[in-house]
């Protein structure tokens, strides 16, 4: 196998600009397999960051930061004003959990921003979250998302992505 041999096919996820460093870097790794097994290590462990590199449709699609910042700054007042879960929030840091939600969005949407809260599990360890507190949320952020207008179709892209986190919230 020759390095020459690699093409990078051209997907929705990888614009051409990024596309040209990691076929580089693979053409580099296939001279030095040793290389190639670390990249695919790096690749695999991930981070809560996303590179340049990423695709930010959704990112885009919730309206970059200043959009996401609207939809939190929105959900932060339905979570007060909302009796089940207004409770959770009684003395707790607001501007630092406004500040996690819109790095977690921008994160998750693809955006060039890095999450530095910790984790969900550490985050809500001994809060007694319910499935109906976190179902409330869920309502709360639609809501929230619907006042700034964005779409039905992007909403549940952003959901699907916090979906799976429930498990690291909610005690049972």
């Amino acid at each position: 196998m020759n390095a020459s041999d690699f093409t990078l096919p051209m997907t929705s996820s990888l614009r051409p600009a990024c596309a040209r460093p990691l076929l580089e870097a693979l053409r580099v790794a296939v001279a030095r397999p040793v290389l190639l097994i670390g990249m695919a290590f790096a690749l695999a462990a991930g981070g809560a960051s996303r590179s340049a590199c990423a695709d930010d449709t959704l990112y885009r699609q919730l309206g970059e930061k200043a959009g996401i910042d609207k939809i939190v700054v929105g959900l932060m007042a339905r979570l007060h004003a909302d009796p089940r879960t207004s409770e959770y929030f009684i003395n707790a840091p607001d501007r630092r959990i406004r500040e996690k939600l819109d790095e977690q969005i921008c994160v998750l949407g693809g955006g060039p921003c890095t999450y530095t809260g910790r984790s969900m599990k550490r985050s809500h360890a001994g809060e007694k979250i319910t499935m109906a507190a976190f179902n409330a949320l869920v309502e709360d952020l639609q809501d929230s998302m619907d006042e700034n207008d964005i779409p039905f179709r992007v909403q549940n892209k952003l959901l699907a992505l916090f979906a799976p986190m429930y498990r690291d919230i909610v005690e049972n």
